[in-house]
Parts: C-alpha cells; structure tokens; sequence
C-alpha cells in the first residue's frame, strides 16, 4: 500500500513538474508571436552624401546615419529590426543588419557602416523588404506589428515597380512610413503610404524617426475579437455574421512577386505553364496548430486546478 501511495504522489509531482514547464514554454512561445517588426530602408544612393540646403554642417548621410542610431538604440529590446539598404558601398549584404531581435550594439556598427554611391532603386527594395516582413508574420501565426521605414533623399529610379509594389504592400496590411530627406518636392509615395514626414535638416530627421518609432505599438494585425460583439450587436444577423468575418480575416502573407519585364518574342511563343495555386492545407493547418495550442492551454490549467483542489 505504501508503494502504491508513494507512486500515486511520484505521478503527481511527474505531473506537476511536466505542467508547469509546458507552461513556461506556451509563455515563452506567446511572446514569441507577439513580437513587433520594424525594417528600415536607408537609401545610400549617390546624392545622399550631399549636405543639406538649409544646413551644411553635414551630409544627408550622417545624419541619417545619426538619428537612426540615437532611436533604434532607445526602442524597446523586444522589437524585432532589420536594417535594409540599396545601392552605397562598404557593405556585403543588402542586409545589413537582418531582422531579428535588438542587439544594440551590433545595430549601431552595422547603420555605420553603409557609403553613399549609385542610384535609387527603392521599388526594389520596398519589395524585399515586405516580403521579409511577410514571412516572419507567416511565422507569429500573424500576431504582432508589421512596418517599413523608409529614408529616402529622392525619387526612384524604377518608379513602375513602386507604383506596382506598394499598393501590395499595403493591401497586405504592412504598415509604411517614408521619410524624404531634404526634397525639394514631396516624394511620389507622400500621399499613398500611411505617413510622410519631411526632414529638412539633421534635427527634423532625428524628430521624423522618433515620432514614426514611437507609434509602433498602434500598428498591429492582431486578429482579435476584443469588443466586436459590443459594435456589433445592433446589427442584423447576416450584417454581423459578415462583418466578423472581415474583422477576424487574417491579412495575406503571400510573398509578392517580381514585376515581369516585357517578354522577349522567343518567350511570347512559349507560353508559361500556369502558377499552381497552393492548397489551402496550408492555412488549415495553421487553424489546427493555434486551437491545439488553444487546447493545450487550456488542459494544462486544468489540471493544474484538478491537483490543487485535490491537494
């Protein structure tokens, strides 16, 4: 009989044990998905090592370089940052600094380290940057904030492929800001892209970044029903029905894709094979992991209770 005690009580505490560290790990894990992301997009073309019209005390340049360093380092630890420049020297990787979680130290070398040379490719760049966002939004089951930041002395070079990519960017529910430093007019995404801030000397940079950094806690895609039953209950029942659906419809994380160059005659002759599209085993199988997860959660606090009142 005292066998038979003593293994019911080694059970027990097996139990607990085993509950209590599945429970740290789902904590762990929550955190995880609700990381905040942030790629900036420093344009390191040519005409940014000129020096300000209205103040010659430095190049566009330096102080990008500056006020990018003085916030980056002041945002909190748990925002995840990627640092993305086109064109410039000095470097070798687009990436200079991937996306990934804040090692100060490291972000400040790697934002100091671009020169200024080449031209603007920025549609590009906005591109590789969002599909960058879009594929770590797959992987926080699209919890978290999403955002481009980019600084920019000019228009772009491949102007079609901006006007191609951020409309898909932004119907994609990722969140961009452009800063134009020192431009003589407003950049052509000034009216297209959530904000655009101009910086016409090192101080108005350094304010531009700030403001822009501190609203990432207002940028979520969160799918969440907080408060949807409160707005929605005048509503008839199909109206309701709908207008859940929209309000929990996860944003697309399809990666956008390259804007095709007009086709040679040799390609029009041969027709491409039409894209497959993806099963949706794909998101089915993301529903499945976030209500086991769900599940999990949910059988751990059971017992948990279960032991605590037999105690």
């Amino acid at each position: 009989m005292k066998c038979i005690i003593a293994a019911s009580s080694g059970t027990r505490f097996i139990l607990l044990l085993s509950l209590l560290i599945f429970g740290s790990q789902i904590c762990s894990a929550a955190d995880d998905i609700h990381k905040d992301n942030i790629v900036v997009i420093l344009d390191a073309s040519g005409s940014m090592q000129d020096k300000f019209s209205g103040d010659r005390t430095k190049s566009k340049m330096e102080a990008a370089k500056a006020a990018l360093q003085e916030v980056l380092a002041k945002v909190p630890d748990d925002i995840q940052i990627g640092l993305l420049v086109f064109s410039g020297t000095n470097t070798q990787n687009e990436w200079v600094y991937p996306l990934g979680p804040k090692d100060t130290q490291k972000l400040i070398a790697a934002i100091h380290l671009p020169q200024p040379s080449g031209n603007t490719p920025l549609g590009k760049y906005i591109r590789i940057g969002a599909n960058r966002l879009l594929e770590q939004r797959e992987k926080q089951y699209n919890y978290g904030t999403y955002r481009l930041l980019v600084v920019t002395d000019g228009e772009a070079s491949d102007a079609d492929k901006v006007k191609r990519y951020t409309p898909e960017i932004l119907n994609r529910q990722i969140r961009i800001d452009v800063i134009g430093v020192d431009m003589k007019t407003e950049h052509m995404l000034a009216n297209v892209v959530d904000s655009y801030r101009k910086a016409d000397n090192p101080g108005q940079l350094v304010a531009a970044v700030s403001q822009i950094l501190a609203e990432t806690g207002d940028t979520g895609t969160d799918v969440s029903g907080e408060d949807v039953f409160e707005y929605i209950a005048p509503l008839s029942s199909e109206i309701a029905s709908d207008l859940i659906q929209q309000l929990t419809m996860p944003p697309s994380n399809t990666a956008i894709s390259i804007l095709s160059t007009q086709a040679t005659p040799s390609q029009a002759k041969t027709p491409r094979p039409p894209t497959k599209v993806p099963p949706q085993q794909s998101d089915d199988a993301n529903r499945n992991t976030a209500w086991l997860f769900i599940i999990l959660i949910v059988a751990a606090a059971i017992g948990f209770l279960i032991f605590r009142n037999r105690k």
